[in-house]
């Protein structure tokens, strides 16, 4: 398993300890495992689509234009 460490505004840290204290996690680890899996399964489809639009601009951006070959 990968460890990072991350820095977090002190008014978000405090709302982990919060869910922590209040019984909704274990741990403030995992609720920032919690939130990067849901991120991900929510977004993935969108940044896949998005990723492969820049590659397709990209790649057509690198074919010599028409005009230039007359």
């Amino acid at each position: 398993m990968t460890s990072l460490q991350i820095e977090m505004p002190n008014h978000l840290a405090a709302t982990l300890q919060q869910m922590v204290q209040n019984g909704w996690f274990q741990t403030e680890q995992e609720i920032v495992r919690f939130a990067l899996v849901e991120f991900i399964r929510r977004h993935q489809a969108e940044l896949t689509e998005q990723f492969q639009r820049e590659d397709i601009a990209w790649a057509l951006s690198q074919i010599p234009s028409q005009q230039s070959q007359a």
